[in-house]
């Protein structure tokens, strides 16, 4: 019973080691990949700083953001990713559109802020559009895991205890094709004699 446990044990630990380390992996190479905005299915996963939007979008949120497309498309009431000056990216709801003979502009507001952005929007400043789906509070993790201390942690350590475990593995295999070889020569052995 001990051996079934024991054994149930370790292809669980291989499994989820083995899982952690390639969903980092590809996190970490699909970050480096697009300049530093991981995407999904088309979507860009962006984290959520602030508490601007909440209660619908949490700080520490990764939320997923559909670019592309006709950016002067938007209405009253979505929720739009826009480039700032500072190169500061921000997620608010439109209040107003504004249109003139050749540009549209967007009134937006974070619906946790009491009032309305300073400056409106230009169309060409927006990055993507939020359609609603998000994740509260790993966006801290995601944070974590870009940093370097983030990525030793999530991608080297585990990598050397996956290593350590096979050498530990191959270590028990041999000691057992060893014991196995050892018993079958004294069962010869005693055959002989």
């Amino acid at each position: 019973m001990k051996k079934k446990i024991f054994k149930w044990f370790n292809h669980l630990l291989t499994g989820v080691l083995i899982v952690l380390l390639l969903c980092v992996a590809s996190l970490v190479v699909t970050n480096k990949l697009s300049g530093g905005e991981p995407s999904v299915f088309g979507y860009q996963l962006k984290t959520v700083l602030s508490g601007s939007m909440e209660p619908g979008i949490k700080t520490g949120s990764i939320i997923a953001v559909k670019t592309g497309g006709d950016m002067t498309r938007f209405k009253e009431g979505d929720v739009i990713t826009f480039m700032e000056e500072d190169e500061k990216l921000i997620t608010h709801r439109i209040t107003e559109v504004l249109k003139n003979k050749n540009q549209v502009m967007y009134r937006t507001k974070g619906d946790n802020n009491n009032t309305e952005d300073i400056n409106p929007v230009l169309a060409q400043n927006v990055v993507a559009e939020y359609r609603g789906f998000t994740i509260p509070y790993l966006g801290y993790f995601a944070d974590f895991a870009d940093s370097k201390k983030g990525t030793v942690l999530l991608m080297i350590v585990p990598g050397i205890i996956i290593f350590l475990y096979s050498i530990f593995t191959l270590w028990r295999t041999i000691s057992k094709i060893d014991l196995s070889s050892k018993t079958k020569d004294t069962v010869e052995e005693t055959k002989i004699n």
